[in-house]
């Protein structure tokens, strides 16, 4: 993924080339979602069916060597979503020597990002708010043990899911046709 420096505040996450779509399928359901670049952004676009999953999502490759936003504190998204709430979530490899990546499904960090009924909708989200969470569920161990480390940072994803909240489910959830742009996604002090 390139970093691109900008006004040297920012960076900007915008090689958005090598991701790929990661649907409900893995786990038995049938939506059916794919990713694909286009000037304005990266688009997810497809039928999302809830029964047996509830989700559709494009990420990035695994970062190796992973991102180093240790200087930044926060993640600006520029994002299309029809009024959706969409959910970003950010792999890293920090936490308990490591042994965050060997949780079934991996550990994510976890913003939800309610967007506009039209127009592009800009969110700051602090990389203090995230969430730790895995397979849509609140992590059941103590925070004082495991810390969001934005020095390691090897994966971002975008997804719309019928959860919301780790643990909870998402209001804005909507099978059916769905179409989400990515505009951008940036890095700030």
């Amino acid at each position: 993924m390139d970093l691109m420096p900008e006004a040297s505040v920012q960076v900007q996450l915008n090689d958005f080339n090598s991701w790929s779509s990661l649907n409900d399928t893995i786990m038995g359901g049938s939506s059916q979602a794919a990713c694909r670049v286009t000037s304005e952004g990266l688009i997810l676009e497809g039928e999302l069916v809830e029964q047996d999953g509830g989700f559709v999502s494009c990420r990035s490759p695994l970062l190796n060597p992973p991102l180093d936003l240790s200087s930044y504190r926060a993640l600006q998204v520029e994002v299309n979503g029809d009024g959706r709430t969409l959910k970003l979530a950010l792999g890293s490899r920090s936490g308990l020597f490591g042994l965050t990546e060997r949780f079934y499904g991996g550990l994510r960090w976890v913003a939800q990002l309610p967007t506009k009924a039209s127009g592009t909708t800009s969110m700051e989200i602090p990389f203090s708010t995230l969430k730790p969470t895995v397979l849509a569920q609140p992590l059941a161990m103590p925070l004082r043990l495991i810390r969001f480390d934005a020095s390691s940072i090897n994966q971002v994803q975008l997804l719309h899911s019928k959860f919301g909240q780790p643990g909870e489910l998402n209001p804005e959830f909507r099978p059916g046709p769905i179409r989400v742009l990515l505009r951008s996604i940036k890095a700030i002090h």
